[in-house]
């Protein structure tokens, strides 16, 4: 079993959430809806944890690989739905942009693979009905582009 203990620390919606291992992400709400900007929103962190499942997927199948990830970057867009409490993610779009001697075919099946297989928090989400859409960039490594 998973332990997570949270506790309101900051003003009236400013909480830190603390694993068993001691890590801490702090969340609030938006000084429109009476936070103090002080941490991520918590539907943000859904998203952030999209990429994080999603990353360490795709790096350690690149790595069974033997692909040279030097350089990994998402970016994450979602879109939740409008005038419903609670506001589901409804349209998620992420890309993934990879750096290295990276093979194009294997970063697309690693990416595919970690969305529609491996990544539970994807899986989370299409299971509240988000559609997830990706796409994959390849960048050279500065030594390739260096030789050219």
């Amino acid at each position: 079993m998973i332990h997570i203990e949270v506790n309101r620390v900051n003003g009236d919606y400013g909480f830190e959430a603390k694993d068993a291992a001691g890590h801490i992400a702090r969340m609030d709400t938006s000084p429109e809806t009476g936070g103090e900007n002080f941490g991520i929103r918590p539907m943000q962190m859904l998203l952030m944890g999209l990429g994080g499942c999603s990353g360490i997927d795709i790096v350690s199948i690149l790595k069974k690989q033997r692909q040279p990830v030097e350089g990994f970057r998402m970016l994450i867009d979602g879109e939740r739905e409008a005038g419903k409490e609670p506001s589901l993610w409804t349209n998620i779009h992420i890309i993934f942009e990879l750096k290295g001697d990276v093979d194009p075919d294997k970063a697309y099946k690693a990416c595919a693979l970690s969305i529609d297989k491996y990544c539970s928090v994807a899986a989370t989400l299409k299971a509240a009905n988000a559609s997830i859409t990706w796409e994959v960039k390849v960048a050279p490594s500065d030594k390739q582009q260096a030789s050219s």
